[in-house]
């Protein structure tokens, strides 16, 4: 049996998606199994259209990258990458391979099901994103609705759908599909450290950083982060910055301007082996869902965050999984995005408090130690492949 693996993204790219997956996939072929990954190519980063690379076979087909500038460029993007992978995967799938559709380029799962039933070959789900329910939540285009039961079909052809957060699963048991639960990761190589050189870089020494690190997306929460910095204009010791790119991070440098907000900083996306730096770098870190968007993803940005023992400050439904886990295992604070002002205030005690939020990082650490991480995750989708196919398991993953 093969695994082969769908994703729009891999290395040598990285978003979220691309570290996980690489991650996965290389433990996976080291472990002894069969393991290809269908990407697409990235000329600016001259990736062959074929190589072996840690015992991973990657298969990369033509596709544009227009989706950084626009919604429509972007759906350009997911059609081409999306005829070229069917056309890898119905050349290499052979009966009984497992088959994994990741959700960039999202609804592939939809004729992927369809082929590999023809094939007679297990598909799972890796689902990091629920569609079309986030596109309807963040346009307001209902008539995407029509997309549901079809998605619906296809994740009910799956032995697996594999979550990251109960929210998501609970929201895919509820359509008929058998969800499963493995939490996503920190990037490998993560250890509490400090960051005094990239503070002199960046000219932040001496002062308390608040940081947000990631995708600066539709679904994040973010106009509050603005509301609280302008409440704290007058703290010269408290800075804000932005790590990132994003389809908001126009709208956000225009607003830091037009507040006048000249404590707020935007820095571009760090590569992956600079990551344990820019997570030291703050000494708190936002993570942020939009209201609506509970159930449709996970930040993943959360479990580096723990990885590197610093305080998670949250911001979106009070009532969430991530908001929850906050709370309960004390690895932070949780904030609705009306709760500006107890933000703000919150940010003061962390800064005045550096036993506070000593001890906000290592309940934050701890927890990504006891979790399992990696490892965990690595064993739970080892016994997905092991397991004889088209049985169901509800506690595949434990804990």
């Amino acid at each position: 049996m093969a695994i082969i693996f769908v994703n729009r993204f891999y290395w040598p790219d990285e978003p979220a998606t691309a570290q996980l997956l690489t991650d996965l996939a290389e433990s996976l072929a080291a472990a002894g199994n069969e393991v290809a990954v269908i990407a697409s190519r990235n000329r600016k980063l001259k990736a062959p259209r074929e190589e072996v690379r840690r015992g991973v076979r990657i298969c990369r087909v033509g596709g544009t990258r227009f989706g950084e500038k626009n919604l429509i460029g972007r759906a350009v993007d997911f059609l081409i990458f999306s005829l070229g992978a069917l056309l890898r995967l119905a050349r290499i799938v052979r009966q009984g391979d497992a088959v994994v559709i990741m959700t960039d380029p999202p609804l592939l799962g939809i004729p992927a099901a369809a082929l590999t039933r023809s094939r007679r070959a297990r598909l799972l789900h890796w689902v990091q994103d629920i569609y079309p329910e986030i596109a309807m939540a963040v346009t307001g285009s209902t008539w995407l609705r029509w997309l549901r039961p079809w998605r619906d079909w296809a994740w009910r052809q799956a032995e697996y759908c594999v979550a990251p957060g109960d929210d998501m699963a609970e929201l895919i048991r509820r359509r008929g599909a058998n969800a499963v639960v493995i939490p996503n990761w920190a990037p490998g190589g993560l250890a509490p450290t400090t960051a005094d050189d990239l503070r002199t870089t960046w000219g932040l020494r001496e002062k308390f950083i608040a940081a947000y690190s990631g995708n600066l997306g539709r679904v994040h929460e973010l106009l509050p982060l603005l509301d609280a910095a302008e409440a704290l204009r007058d703290e010269t010791n408290i800075a804000f910055i932005f790590i990132g790119n994003g389809a908001q991070r126009p709208a956000l440098e225009k607003a830091v301007k037009t507040r006048g907000l000249s404590r707020v900083y935007f820095f571009p996306p760090q590569p992956r082996e600079q990551l344990g730096k820019t997570l030291a770098l703050g000494d708190a870190h936002f993570v942020t869902l939009r209201a609506g968007c509970e159930q449709l993803v996970f930040p993943s940005k959360f479990h580096g965050i723990a990885a590197a023992a610093r305080p998670v400050l949250f911001v979106g439904p009070r009532d969430c999984a991530l908001a929850r886990l906050v709370r309960k295992q004390n690895l932070g604070l949780a904030f609705t995005a009306e709760e500006t002002t107890p933000l703000a205030d919150a940010l003061r005690l962390l800064r005045d408090d550096p036993a506070r939020r000593r001890a906000l990082g290592e309940a934050a650490a701890r927890f990504d130690r006891e979790s399992g991480g990696f490892n965990h995750a690595v064993a739970a989708w080892q016994k997905i492949f092991q397991s004889p196919s088209g049985k169901t398991e509800k506690n595949i993953v434990a804990g």
